[in-house]
Formats: C-alpha cells, structure tokens, sequence
C-alpha cells in the first residue's frame, strides 16, 4: 500500500502536477518513511526525530541532485525552500523511534563502543546519538538502515554535507560497520 500510494502521488509530479502542496506531499513522504516518522520499510530511516538542520539538508541534496535517490529526488525537484523548512521542522517534532528487538550483545556493544571511541563518533553525534545540528540521530535507528548509510559512506556512493564522514569512515571496517548497526539500532 505505501509503494502504491508513493508511486501514485510520484505519477502526479510527473504528469505536470508538479505544484504539490506540503500537504499533499506529505503522505508520500508518510507511504516510505512511516506514519509517524518511524520507518517499517526496509533500507529506509526513521525521520522522526531526526534533528531538523540534517533533514533540511538531505532534502537540499535530493533537490539539487547531489544526494541520488530517485523517488526523493522527484519529491524533492520542485520543493521550495520553505518546503524544505516545513519538512524538517515536521518530523524533528515528531517522537523518536524506540530502540529496536532485544539489547544489543554484549560483546558486539563492547566492539562497536571501541570503533565509536576510537573514531569519535558520539563527538559530532552526541554521547547519547540523538544527534545535532547536521548530524543525524543515530540511535534506535534502523538496524537495515544503518548498515546501507554506512556501507554508501564508506563507498563514496553517499555524499556527506562536508569532508568529515568520508575521513571518519576510511579505517572503519565492514566487521565494524555491522557491530555499529546492531549496537545503535538498539541503543536506548
């Protein structure tokens, strides 16, 4: 039904309807990313949360096209600016996801607080990975999600807002990228 309903509003931005309100907009955005801002649906985050400045940014990449995704980028193609506000300031609003399934595994937790202190992770994400500023929540993301973001950081496939992620993730390793997505997929 959420891929029906995305692709339905997406064939009315393609058909000249391209002057979409924020409110008619909205529930395609709701369709993939979940109706209260917390994703059921796989390799997509939970925006809920999420703190507005990184979600205003990543819509500025879709809609400038440097960030490649296609349904985002035809969402985002004719959003203003204030759109772009709206979106962001909406879903920072919104309670964030709890954290997933069981408790992380002790020993994978122990690994992954290695790689983040080692790397300074919690330092631009905040101790806690609420995150701030430009930087997104990590925490009780989803686990799927994680390990995409990552893995697209650590290609180069995803662009990062400045240089900082792809020095941060060059010596991060694919084993370490798996004990971060389970331990901050659960961390409350």
């Amino acid at each position: 039904m959420r891929t029906f309903l995305a692709a339905l509003l997406l064939g009315a931005l393609a058909t000249g309807a391209n002057a979409l309100t924020y409110d008619e907009k909205l529930p395609a955005c709701l369709s993939c990313h979940g109706e209260k801002g917390i994703s059921e649906t796989p390799e997509v985050p939970s925006l809920a949360g999420m703190p507005a400045e990184f979600t205003l940014i990543q819509l500025f990449l879709f809609r400038q096209g440097t960030r490649k995704i296609e349904i985002m980028n035809d969402l985002a193609k004719d959003m203003t600016d204030d759109d772009l506000r709206k979106f962001s300031d909406y879903f920072a609003k919104l309670a964030p996801p709890k954290a997933s399934g069981e408790a992380a595994d002790p020993q994978i937790a122990a690994r992954a607080q290695a790689v983040i202190q080692a790397n300074h992770c919690n330092s631009c994400h905040n101790p806690d990975f609420s995150g701030r500023d430009q930087m997104p929540r990590l925490a009780a993301q989803r686990e799927d999600y994680l390990l995409k973001a990552l893995r697209d950081y650590k290609s180069g496939q995803r662009p990062g807002y400045d240089a900082t992620m792809d020095e941060v993730i060059r010596p991060v390793t694919e084993p370490d990228i798996v004990d971060l997505a389970h331990y901050l997929a659960r961390l409350k």
